[in-house]
């Protein structure tokens, strides 16, 4: 708002042109005034209250000729003369103006010879003193009224700074920021540069002198309080003015009853702002009972004495008032005066501001100064000059008290003259000059007035301040015993509308309101019956719904009922529950309340939310605040009024009415809408309810998120609310939680309130039921710092000692609440009043288990303990003490809970929290200073909480450092899934949370990503090696393998610290909220060393077997080249021999010759024949070894053993002399035994040796497979192959000890198996040697020899042919084999990057893939092998994805294709490079050993076959060279073809060194642990984990358990009966009943979950529903009884329950 102004007007000649001078030239001193240059337009600089700065553009062509400016103004007042100044510049500045007047200014240009030109004029309206003062407060843009509450609750940078005030500007802030603080210190107005200005000018006696001679009201950076407060009342809305109110009456500070504005000369009572004011006091005639008054301040009707000012008066008024309220132990300064901070700056805009204060008695004799409540009222000014102000004050005071030194006739006469004044006058004299025309002025007023003597005081010289002051309060007292005249403020206003004087409340929005909130608070009569009639949803059907929600998850009274069908009967209740809700028609009063909080006025809908508010309120003091105080006395003497202190609690819930039962019930309706479908007229009916709640949010109400009543969360409503939220403010909705916790009435919602100016309840029986949130905005400013749009406060009702909470029922309602909103805040304040520290201890425990519970769950938020009522000022020094005792009780408490919740022991409370007890206790003095009523509030209480909320934003600011606040959607996730948890009783084993799922999903992706980066690392270099200890040709083996061994282990010390690394690096940037998955990083640590250990041991063996291998092929080879050297030799002399005929030989005559040196030549080597192993028999001495431990039965039956080959021919099946005997025999004995409680006592033994039969059955298929892959290589036997497959077999029994199968199992399974791997293995050693018998290799080599020697008696040329062979013989399959090896590490690459990786990115996303493609198959015989082989199912599946996906479009050719390149480029660079290392002289030879040498680390070239290419052979090198380089590339282009044609990738796969569906299995399978229960397989991530746990759990039937009465299969779902009270036993158990509840005792390393919802398992309900009879078939049973609402599962549920459970979005 600036200035009001006026445009300027320039005035010019007629002619509109400026005369020049005729001579062009410069003006001479006889130049005619006509041709005088007028001044430029003139600009107004600047315009203040008192003083305009013009400015005007120099007048033309008077350059060098003396000129000056004549100024001439006036003010619009009639009595005004006219001004003139004159200026020797274009500028000046006009002083001693008056405010807000309208004045014309003309300038005109005047030589020296007094000639003048036209003049220019312009019009200026200087400012008002309120524009003034608002300009220099920088509140001009705020007026009128513009500055709202939440504006001044966002929290900011200044919020929590303490930067000096160094401007005015900055005053109104730090005013309003201290005010909402409730801090007695606010209305200190000075700021830090005037002080400096002054101290500074003090600084010598000069300036001392000097400041004494000035006027000291010239100083423009101080303001008088008064004028503060009043500037920021006009600035305010109304809601605003009413909290600073309400803050201001708690500080007790005098607050505006009628608030001036100087630039309308009117006033306005305000009613509204004082509305929210509610005082309670104890008057005289209640002293006896005990009994308190509680009301609204604006209808208490009391004496209301004024204290006003008659002309000037040397005796301050509002001094002696502060002197008459204070108690004369303590001064307090109700009213501000001159003595204080700037009071004594004379006022700009507070005259006519007249302040009132209550005098509010507390019952004490001793201490109340006036036994009633009286009004003081004090005007500001001179009454004179605020007659409406005075009038009102006559008319609705019981006395006025007028303060004078003199009285003027006048003044005499217009007391005299006010006709019809109600209050009683008194005269207050105080005569500096007791002059005899002072006394008769008084004689004659008094006379006029009709006044008494006793109305008259007189404040003599000699009367010092303490004397006056009681004689005032003397005749107060009279005044008030004999007052016959109350007035309350609501009655002021009948008075202020006779007298023209506006009331705030006059405003249509708010008397809209005011009648829409009477209209619904109007008839509540019997608030019961209320609550009955009007809010009918959520009193017992809600309570009703509540119950049955929780049993759902409990399942206490499910009884025998068969689970399942127990859970549809809850589910079928809750619908009846919600059918009864909606069969109510919307009360009247919810209508209203609806259409009220609807209506597009915000304004309006806010004025109806407070109106409500208040209306409710003092409803509720009638009957609540007698109960309540009633409640607190009776607790005292716990033990003798339990039944009392129980009904008391029920009639104050019951007799509670606030607005948070509104908002419940709008809740409630919502539900009950969205309970039906969409296209219900009811449900679209109330589908804008969720958007009027984010609005509410918004404007700063608080909203309810657990109704204390009924315990539970509306979780639909809030969640609809708060997603409304993230929608209106753009998806900026991030979030940063603090919540408070502790004990009932210790001023948790005062704390939160004082904290952050919030209004959370805080009147007598008004306190807080559940937890309610209300959102702070943060500004800009301190945005990026937080990183965070909001902060959230929770305000939780007290907890309750336990004594308490069990007479109550309330215990585990206190532990629900404590565990979810500690898990959702991230800064919990444990409030503790000192005078209930040992009520405290108990109550800790509540929250130490709150915190464990959230450590589990990979939360950790920050703890701060709040000691109230701790005044001493070195409390934190001597409570170091009580600080240790404290951590230490905190300690005993984590390690009680810890065990309580089965989580290990030596826990500390730092352990689950973070906890510093030096910085994370506040000790917080108690809130009043003195004795309420009068007492204002403590400054060390408001300063010590200002210093904790300053410590909680950076606390918060760290907080969002190592973590990112999360937007509002993902707040709702943790209340949904935590409230979910809480519901159940073991918290932490039924805690999920689709965050938390999908936090160890990305972390199982990423480290699925880095396992395969390891092994594929390592499986290059294994490659690389065997391929090095291939082309060995030295003979020293040991430190060959010794550096091997070396390089191996660096490798594998490289790799682990890389993964360990990225691990470190995934938990420090967070990514993914890793933080929530903490608990499993062990885990994976462990993984990582198992995987190490795992390649360290598989790398070794295969090193020291490439070895054994080679040193037996060296050998080998080493004896051929022994008899090829013989054979070369031989045809070298036949060749000499032959060409020393003299005729040419025919090649028929060759081939005879060489044929006869051939056969005479073999004849006479000695060949050694390869050694024959007895391959049985070494396997059968390591099966003794192997089975040494066991007793002499097994040891007899394996010495009958004599040929193993003739053993394990048959089919293995488990028998009774496979089990230990006592476990055998207590399934055949117990008459009543239940397998799982289903299954007929007969087939019991049965049912293990199938168990057992399927297991060994597992076991042989796995070691056949060894076997195959083994005796496929192509190599000798070794008896390391025995170990291996010996090993495997046992670790398999190791993992099924809960089999208690005996040593003849192990026996019998060991023989069949090695019986199969003695014929295996000796076929493949017969194999090996006939390939490789010395003799027969080298008549293999025969047909080439010939040729060879042909052809060098013919002399042809070698090249060509040299080239081919050996680009055929040794290039062609070394490729293929460097293919080969490559090829399964590529094709694992391939799936795990192609279209179809998601699905191997981790166990969870393989377990959704296949099952979401076996249900689109919709197979009864896949689901059979699913659920009866899973390992050989995902083998399957593996192999014909791989397949499936190699086969499309070649794709395996385009991998070959690219290793092919790889390859060939590197046989050409090593062409190149032999060509330029070979010299002329050396044969082709020495360049093909040349080529070989610089392949050797990628290629395995045969030995055999390049000496055989080599045989002979003689050529040019550089010939060869190109004939080879020509071939090479031939060879590509047909190995390129022959991949793109080849597509059987089927048999491709079983000849790969790396078999890819082998590693997919590793990736995909896990450990491969079975639910003991339904057998659904271990999802964990890692192989080395700590817990098995799976998404969805399955009916047990599918499992083949059946109910022992009928052999029905088993409907019911073990992720069920874990939270229910039904009991199973088997061979764990030793065949005794045992709870599901505690199946962690048999089972401690599974953690199964309760179904997150009914609809969890839809997948295999919709199975066992769909074949039930094949089913049954199948495992030879009767098919289960499927509850009826199985029935209704469609494929299409079931999906969605998949994709649910999987956390799978799209």
């Amino acid at each position: 708002m600036g200035p009001s102004e006026t445009s300027s007007v320039i005035s010019t000649p007629p002619d509109g042109t400026v005369p020049e001078d005729p001579a062009n030239g410069p003006y001479s001193p006889y130049t005619t005034p006509a041709s005088v240059s007028p001044p430029g337009e003139i600009k107004k600089d600047s315009v203040e209250s008192d003083s305009v700065s013009l400015s005007w553009g120099r007048p033309g062509n008077i350059d060098g000729i003396p000129h000056s400016f004549c100024i001439t103004y006036s003010s619009s007042d009639d009595n005004d003369q006219d001004t003139t100044t004159t200026a020797p510049s274009n500028s000046t500045v006009i002083s001693k103006l008056r405010p807000g007047r309208h004045y014309s200014f003309t300038v005109t240009t005047v030589l020296e010879n007094a000639t003048q030109s036209t003049p220019v004029s312009a019009s200026v309206c200087t400012k008002s003193h309120l524009e003034d003062l608002l300009c220099k407060l920088g509140l001009e843009n705020y007026f009128p009224g513009k500055i709202t509450l939440s504006t001044v609750l966002e929290i900011g940078t200044a919020s929590i700074t303490d930067e000096p005030i160094q401007s005015l500007k900055k005053l109104p802030w730090c005013f309003l920021k201290r005010l909402m603080m409730v801090n007695v210190t606010a209305r200190s107005t000075r700021c830090s540069a005037a002080e400096t200005d002054t101290d500074s000018a003090l600084q010598d006696l000069d300036s001392v002198l000097e400041l004494m001679g000035s006027n000291g009201d010239q100083d423009t950076n101080i303001i008088n309080p008064l004028d503060l407060i009043t500037a920021l009342f006009l600035c305010s809305d109304s809601f605003l003015q009413q909290e600073m109110m309400l803050k201001m009456s708690m500080c007790q500070f005098a607050v505006p009853l009628l608030l001036p504005d100087c630039s309308t000369s009117q006033c306005t009572l305000m009613l509204w702002a004082m509305r929210d004011i509610v005082k309670k006091f104890r008057p005289r005639s209640l002293i006896d009972s005990k009994g308190f008054v509680e009301d609204s301040i604006v209808s208490t009707a009391m004496p209301v004495i004024s204290f006003v000012r008659l002309g000037d008066c040397s005796l301050s008024k509002s001094q002696i008032l502060n002197q008459i309220l204070s108690n004369p132990q303590q001064y307090y300064d109700f009213f501000i005066h001159h003595d204080m901070e700037c009071g004594n700056v004379p006022r700009r805009i507070a005259n006519g501001l007249v302040e009132i204060c209550w005098y509010l008695p507390c019952g004490k004799n001793n201490l109340d100064i006036f036994p009633e409540p009286v009004a003081v009222v004090n005007l500001r000014g001179d009454l004179l000059s605020f007659q409406n102000q005075f009038s009102i004050l006559c008319q609705t005071s019981s006395a006025v008290f007028i303060f004078f030194d003199s009285i003027a006739e006048s003044e005499c006469n217009l007391l005299s003259s006010a006709g019809n004044i109600k209050a009683q006058l008194f005269l207050v004299a105080n005569f500096p000059n007791k002059t005899e025309k002072n006394i008769n002025s008084l004689k004659d007023l008094a006379s006029k007035l009709k006044l008494s003597g006793s109305q008259i005081l007189f404040k003599k010289q000699q009367t010092n301040d303490a004397e006056f002051v009681m004689k005032l309060r003397l005749t107060m007292n009279d005044i008030m015993e004999n007052c016959q005249h109350k007035m309350t403020i609501e009655g002021m206003s009948a008075e202020a509308h006779e007298l023209g004087i506006s009331v705030d409340e006059d405003c249509t929005e708010c008397q809209n309101a005011k009648r829409s909130a009477a209209e619904i608070t109007s008839r509540i009569n019997d608030v019961v019956r209320y609550k009955e009639d009007q809010l009918p949803l959520q009193g017992k059907l809600w309570k009703e719904l509540a119950k049955i929600e929780k049993e759902e998850c409990r399942l206490w009274k499910a009884g025998d009922k068969p689970i399942e069908e127990y859970k549809y009967n809850l589910q079928s209740e809750k619908q009846k529950v919600r059918q009864q809700q909606i069969s109510y028609n919307v009360s009247a009063a919810m209508g209203c309340f609806i259409t009220a909080i609807s209506n597009e006025s915000k304004k309006e809908r806010s004025y109806f939310l407070k109106w409500m508010r208040m209306n409710l309120d003092v409803k509720a003091r009638k009957k609540l605040s007698d109960l309540c105080d009633e409640y607190k006395k009776k607790c005292c003497k716990l033990s003798e009024n339990k039944e009392i202190i129980a009904d008391l609690d029920r009639q104050i819930s019951n007799s509670s009415l606030g607005m948070e039962h509104f908002m419940r019930e709008m809740g409630q309706l919502y539900e009950a809408a969205r309970s039906l479908p969409p296209n219900n007229a009811y449900h679209r009916q109330f589908e804008d309810l969720p958007s009027l709640g984010a609005d509410l949010l918004l404007d700063g109400f608080p909203l309810e998120l657990v109704d204390g009543d009924a315990s539970n969360i509306p979780l639909r409503w809030v969640t609809d609310v708060l997603t409304e939220l993230h929608e209106k403010v753009q998806h900026k909705s991030r979030l940063l939680v603090v919540t408070v916790l502790g004990v009932q009435s210790t001023g948790k919602s005062t704390l939160l309130n004082t904290m952050f100016g919030v209004q959370f309840a805080v009147s007598s029986g008004r306190c807080t039921r559940g937890a309610f949130m209300l959102l702070i905005r943060v500004k800009e400013d301190l945005k990026e710092e937080l990183n965070c749009d909001f902060i959230l406060v929770i305000d939780t009702e007290g907890l309750k000692s336990p004594e308490l909470a069990q007479l109550e029922d309330s215990y585990e309602h206190d532990n629900e609440l404590a565990t979810l909103v500690v898990g959702l805040s991230d800064i919990t304040i444990i409030n503790i009043a000192m005078e209930n520290s040992t009520e405290m201890k108990d109550i800790l425990q509540i929250v130490v288990h709150a915190f464990l519970r959230m450590k589990e769950v990979g939360k950790k938020p920050n703890c701060q303990f709040v000691h109230q009522n701790v005044g001493d000022v070195s409390a934190h020094d001597n409570n170091a003490r009580d600080r240790k005792k404290l951590l230490e009780q905190l300690n005993e408490m984590t390690q009680a809970a810890a065990r309580m919740e089965k989580k290990g022991f030596n826990r500390q409370f730092t352990d689950i929290m973070e906890y510093d007890a030096k910085k994370n206790n506040w000790y917080i003095p108690g809130l009043w200073h003195g004795n309420p009523p009068m007492a204002p509030v403590n400054t060390g209480y408001s300063e010590t909480v200002y210093q904790f909320k300053k410590s909680l934003i950076e606390v918060l600011k760290n907080a969002s450092k190592q973590k990112a606040p999360a937007p509002v959607t993902e707040f709702l996730e943790w209340v949904g899934s935590l409230w979910k948890a809480v519901k159940y009783e073991h918290f932490i084993f039924s805690f999920r949370n689709s965050l938390v799922v999908e936090a160890y999903s990305n972390l199982c992706v990423e480290y699925n990503k880095w396992e395969w980066d390891f092994r594929k690392h390592m499986y290059n270099w294994l490659a690389n090696a065997e391929t090095r200890i291939s082309n060995l040709h030295s003979s020293n083996y040991e430190d060959f393998s010794s550096s091997l061994k070396a390089e191996a282990s660096a490798e594998l010390v490289k790799e682990e610290k890389k993964i360990q690394q990225n691990l470190t690096d995934y938990y420090q940037k967070n990514n993914g909220h890793a933080n929530l998955v903490e608990k499993h990083r062990e885990d994976f640590v462990s993984c990582i060393k198992s995987l190490r250990r795992e390649f360290e041991s598989s790398v070794n063996n295969k090193c020291e077997n490439a070895i054994a291998i080679h040193k037996g092929m060296k050998k080998m080879c080493d004896n051929r080249e022994e008899y090829t050297a013989v054979i070369e030799g031989k045809v070298q002399s036949l060749l000499e021999t032959c060409r020393e005929r003299n005729s040419p030989l025919s090649d028929e005559e060759l081939q005879k010759d060489f044929e006869e040196m051939w056969n005479q030549t073999v004849s006479e080597l000695k060949f050694q024949a390869l050694e024959t192993q007895a391959v049985a028999s070494d396997i059968l001495n390591q099966l003794r070894m192997n089975l040494e431990r066991h007793g002499s039965q097994v040891q007899n039956e394996l010495s009958e053993v004599e040929d193993l080959t003739d053993c394990g021919k048959e089919h293995f099946i488990a028998q009774a002399q496979h089990f230990e005997s006592s476990d055998y025999q207590k399934t055949k004995e117990q008459p009543s035994m239940k397998l799982f409680k289903r299954q007929p006592q007969q087939c019991l033994g049965k049912e293990l040796e199938n168990k057992a039969t399927e297991k060994a059955s597992a076991i042989i298929e796995n070691c056949r497979q060894f076997v195959t892959n083994k005796a496929q290589s192509k190599t000798d036997y070794r008896d390391i192959y025995t170990m291996e497959l010996l090993q495997m077999i046992d670790k398999e029994l190791k993992n099924e000890e809960t089999l208690k199968t005996n040593g003849q199992f192990e026996l019998d399974l060991k023989i069949l198996i090695c019986g199969y791997a003695a014929r295996e293995f000796q076929k493949m050693h017969e194999d090996f040697n006939e390939e490789n018998d010395p003799k027969k290799a080298l008549e293999k080599c025969r047909p080439k020899y010939c040729s060879n020697f042909i052809d060098l008696y013919h002399e042809k040329d070698q090249c060509r042919k040299m080239a081919e062979e050996f680009t055929e013989r040794c290039l062609k399959p070394a490729v293929r084999e460097y293919i080969n090896k490559a090829l399964g590490i590529d094709i694992v690459d391939e799936m795990l990057t192609g279209a179809q990786s998601v699905k191997y990115s981790s166990r969870s996303f393989f377990q959704f893939s296949t099952l979401k493609q076996i249900l689109n198959e919709d197979n009864f015989g896949i689901y059979v092998e699913y659920i009866k082989n899973y390992e050989r199912f995902v083998k399957g599946w593996i192999s014909d994805q791989i397949v499936e996906s190699l086969s499309k479009d070649a794709k395996i050719g385009d991998l070959e294709a690219k290793r092919l390149e790889t390859i060939t480029t590197k046989i050409q660079a090593a062409i190149e490079n032999a060509q330029k290392e070979t010299a002329e002289s050396q044969t082709s030879s020495m360049f093909i050993k040349m080529i070989c040498r610089n392949l050797n680390k990628d290629l395995v070239i045969c030995r055999e076959e390049l000496g055989a290419v080599l045989f002979l052979k003689n050529s040019n090198h550089k010939e060869f060279a190109k004939y080879l380089q020509v071939l090479v590339n031939k060879l590509t282009g047909t190995l390129r073809a022959e991949f793109s044609q080849e597509c059987d990738v089927e048999k491709k796969l079983i000849n790969l060194s790396l078999k890819p569906q082998d590693e997919l299995f590793k990736r995909v399978f896990g450990c491969g642990k079975l639910c003991p229960f339904c057998k659904v397989p271990c999802e964990a991530g890692g192989q080395d984990h700590k817990e098995h746990h799976a998404s969805v759990h399955r009916p047990q039937g599918l499992g083949r358990y059946r109910y022992v009465t009928n052999e029905k299969l088993c409907a019911s779902l073990c992720s069920t009966d874990v939270h229910s009270n039904q009991t199973f036993e088997n061979s764990d158990t030793e065949w005794k009943p045992h709870p599901y509840k505690d199946y962690r005792r048999f089972y401690p390393d599974w953690n199964i979950p309760p179904d997150p919802s009914i609809e969890a398992s839809d997948y295999w309900k919709y199975v066992l529903t769909t074949f039930n009879k094949e089913i049954a078939a199948e495992y030879k049973a009767k098919p289960a009884d499927v509850p009826a609402e199985w029935k209704k599962i469609t494929k299409t549920n079931a999906m969605e329950s998949l994709k649910k459970l999987f956390n799978v979005k799209a």
